[in-house]
């Protein structure tokens, strides 16, 4: 494997082969005015028996990296058997926003809501203080659903201290709009986080300056402060959106209580 880096007005170059480095890092002025790394690599045969990587993964990739670095152009190029280059582009101007218009479509009962804030706080008291950037996209619908979650430009498959999050927040914000406006009927029981989840369309794309993971895969979060400031932000913007925005409000009420019944018809 070659990297080779840019920055500061410096070229630093390495060179690795069976994981080792050979010939220690080179470093040499440069006058291009580009910053970046670029990697060049090969698999060793040796250790990976099968090398068929599909075009998919890659593309799947990019396009999330894509998501969570707004306006940050990604162009991946392939090289076919007569030598001629295939291209894709993956961009999102707006970051999660875009892509949660793109996923929702045309047809949603709500416009797309986007909001961000910095918190700063600790896991525990005998933990140090760190800094965390939230920011989320949502809207409802009654023909998608889809949840994702990234932390530090990572997708979580498994969410965990967001998702657990948003389900506390919305749950909390939509069963109290529903009980002030006297929404559910007399006697009826509460709705449940599966009649949420069956119209929403949610992404939320966080950083922090220390991430606990769940294990090794790291496709989970475990930090106690990044669910606790993400439950209040999300319950406080949801109040607020709800209150600004009776019409909206009463959609999702309406399609929520609708999943309920029609759940709780067919159990």
């Amino acid at each position: 494997m070659d990297v080779e880096i840019i920055r500061d007005g410096f070229q630093y170059n390495l060179h690795f082969e069976k994981g080792v480095n050979v010939g220690g890092l080179q470093k040499k002025p440069t006058k291009k005015k580009q910053t970046g790394t670029r990697t060049h690599w090969l698999p060793d045969l040796d250790v990976f028996t099968e090398i068929e990587i599909p075009d998919d993964y890659f593309c799947d990739t990019l396009r999330r990296q894509a998501v969570v670095n707004p306006n940050l152009l990604f162009l991946y190029r392939k090289e076919e058997a007569d030598g001629t280059f295939t291209e894709r582009q993956y961009l999102y101007e707006n970051g999660i926003a875009d892509y949660v218009r793109e996923i929702a479509g045309e047809n949603t009962l709500t416009s797309v809501q986007n909001w961000s804030c910095q918190r700063e706080g600790r896991d525990r008291e005998d933990k140090p203080t760190y800094k965390v950037k939230l920011n989320v996209a949502l809207t409802f619908s009654n023909q998608v659903q889809r949840l994702e979650y990234y932390h530090n430009s990572s997708w979580l498959e498994h969410g965990g201290s967001p998702e657990k999050a948003m389900r506390s927040a919305l749950l909390s914000a939509i069963d109290g709009y529903l009980r002030t406006n006297n929404k559910y009927n007399k006697n009826e029981s509460k709705i449940t986080w599966a009649d949420i989840q069956d119209c929403l369309i949610f992404v939320s794309s966080n950083f922090s300056t220390q991430t606990s993971y769940e294990n090794q895969t790291k496709k989970a979060i475990t930090n106690k402060f990044v669910q606790e400031a993400m439950t209040e932000f999300l319950r406080s913007n949801l109040e607020i959106y709800f209150i600004e925005n009776p019409f909206d409000a009463e959609k999702i009420g309406e399609q929520v209580l609708l999943n309920k019944r029609s759940r709780e018809k067919a159990e």
